[in-house]
């Protein structure tokens, strides 16, 4: 059977924007829980590096960031808001990821662990949300901290 020339046409395009509706290749959950860890602990590392503008590479254009009267809406506004944590030569607090679990899609992750004062004490815990953008690329999208009740050893 032959098709006439626009039909045959609206085939092939339809084919191709289906063919472009394709989400991206899944990872296995243990690979994406690595590379969430290794994200975080690099993320982390920007702050004992004193490099704000590679903090900023994590942050995804559209995170939320909570922490004062009002949550940090954006990169552009998250980014300025953490600036005063990079202002010194010393890193006022440290983090380091504890637990991370990721959706079994392979899309989104939390990771969550210790908040460290300067002197080793523990004065918070961070949750973190993380999005998957490209293969191997995670930034995070929601990121709140809870103040630790107790001596915080």
């Amino acid at each position: 059977m032959k098709l006439p020339g626009f039909a045959s046409i609206a085939l092939v395009a339809s084919l191709v924007l289906a063919g472009c509706a394709v989400a991206p290749p899944k990872v296995a959950r243990a690979e994406a829980q690595r590379e969430v860890e290794a994200a975080e602990r690099a993320f982390a590392k920007t702050m004992a590096d004193r490099d704000h503008a590679a903090f900023a590479g994590f942050i995804a254009d559209d995170a939320i960031f909570f922490g004062g009267k009002e949550p940090l809406r954006g990169k552009a506004q998250v980014a300025a808001g953490w600036k005063k944590y990079f202002d010194k030569p010393a890193a006022p607090f440290s983090w380091e990821p504890a637990q991370v679990e990721v959706l079994d899609s392979g899309t989104l992750a939390l990771s969550t662990g210790p908040v460290r004062a300067g002197d080793g004490k523990i004065i918070a815990t961070f949750n973190s949300i993380w999005r998957r953008e490209a293969p191997g690329v995670w930034r995070v999208v929601f990121d709140k901290g809870s103040e630790v009740c107790g001596d915080g050893k």
